[in-house]
């Protein structure tokens, strides 16, 4: 085994990959620097941190790793290596407890980002770690150095190994561009372009009235489904250009790929989780009198407010004068979304370098002694701390596959 203390690792990236990276190398020993292209490192982990810092989930493993969908076979052995419990065991060692919410989401006591951060970026400068900011990373020289754009001008860097942890393509604004895209495709690395994901949707259009008065209305207590898939309990948002929110987020993948393959994708949202149809069906059939119908739903059903305008919205006029036509639309409304919003104002983002690129250390096979880790790698999962838990858990495999390297 080599004396580790002699070799130094540039890590680029200061999110909760790089960061875990570092501790995982600095613990062994290696001198590592840290290069972040903003004023401070972790400007995403802490937007995350807003409203809640839901940092892993506590749902049993199968379950968890499920949430990985094509790639858990790939995310299996780095969530072995470091998963929820090992995570929440890791929070509670900075001195930071944390509490299991009723939806089984784990977050820090106090509910905040930037303690953890604060106590995390202290103890890796106790343990040697250099962390640069403003410099932004730019590529490689013709002989293999990396290049760093500085605030003191242009620098090259040479190092024994090197670790990218520079996130997807959303949020340009807190450093994650996608813009390594390009310097890798260079070296002859292939990715996979990026799109949205945990994302809104849009409509073709909605009417006046429904961008009026209920953009920003919530939709709560239905359940959404696509194709013959299970629907999901949860609530969304109504947008100005279509919806978005936590129950449009847990579908956003296979909308979005049914958008890619078909041009639209069409969900089925139940208005009344709670009754069945023929619950529903009874409720419309009695009689209403001189009532409007609208007065009818509300006094029977309950049904009110933004659901009753999402009813109005997509069900043909003729479908009120006929119960059952009706309490089938309530039952499974359908509503068509024709593409995603912007990536920028998406939570995560799909494609990157794809795992079949990597060897079992994540080391790139293509460019020896140079890693790759977090939201940069070709996987995607749903909000609900299964995001987070894959950067942290891919960003520590990554370090001990750089140790292994070294070691070699």
């Amino acid at each position: 085994m080599s004396d580790l203390s002699a070799h130094h690792v540039t890590i680029i990236g200061g999110g909760p990959a790089g960061l875990m990276a570092a501790e995982v190398l600095s613990l062994a020993g290696v001198r590592v620097d840290l290069y972040d292209g903003m004023p401070s490192v972790g400007r995403k982990f802490l937007l995350a941190g807003v409203g809640g810092m839901n940092i892993t989930h506590s749902e049993a493993y199968p379950a968890f790793i499920a949430r990985y969908a094509e790639r858990a076979p790939q995310m299996a052995p780095l969530l072995r290596g470091f998963g929820a419990d090992d995570l929440c065991n890791w929070i509670h060692g900075l001195g930071i407890q944390t509490f299991v919410g009723t939806s089984g989401r784990v977050f820090p006591t106090d509910m905040k980002a930037a303690p953890l951060l604060r106590a995390w970026l202290k103890r890796l400068r106790e343990q040697g770690v250099v962390i640069h900011t403003r410099h932004r990373w730019t590529g490689w020289t013709a002989e293999g150095d990396l290049l760093i754009h500085s605030p003191d001008g242009d620098k090259t860097l040479r190092s024994d190994a090197v670790l990218l942890a520079l996130g997807g393509g959303s949020w340009s604004r807190l450093g994650s561009d996608g813009a390594w895209l390009k310097l890798l495709e260079d070296k002859g690395v292939p990715y996979a372009r990026l799109q949205p994901s945990n994302c809104g949707f849009e409509v073709s259009a909605w009417s006046e009235l429904m961008v009026s008065k209920f953009a920003g209305a919530p939709l709560k207590n239905v359940a959404i489904g696509l194709g013959g898939g299970k629907p999901r309990l949860g609530e969304c948002v109504i947008t100005a250009t279509g919806i978005e929110g936590s129950l449009i987020y847990a579908l956003s993948a296979p909308i979005r790929e049914a958008i890619n393959r078909d041009r639209a994708a069409t969900v089925h949202i139940d208005l009344l989780p709670s009754k069945p149809l023929d619950k529903v069906l009874a409720a419309l059939a009695k009689p209403r009198g001189s009532r409007s119908i609208s007065k009818h739903l509300h006094s029977q059903l309950g049904l009110d407010g933004v659901k009753a305008a999402l009813l109005r919205e997509l069900t043909p006029a003729e479908h009120f004068q006929d119960p059952a036509q009706l309490a089938v639309d309530i039952k499974a409304l359908p509503l068509t979304l024709v593409k995603t919003r912007p990536m920028d104002e998406a939570i995560s983002t799909a494609g990157g370098v794809p795992f079949e690129a990597l060897d079992e250390r994540l080391m790139l096979k293509q460019l020896p002694g140079v890693f790759c880790a977090g939201e940069m790698l070709d996987w995607e999962a749903p909000t609900g701390g299964y995001l987070l838990t894959g950067c942290f858990a891919s960003g520590r495999a990554a370090g001990r596959g750089v140790l292994e390297w070294l070691n070699r």
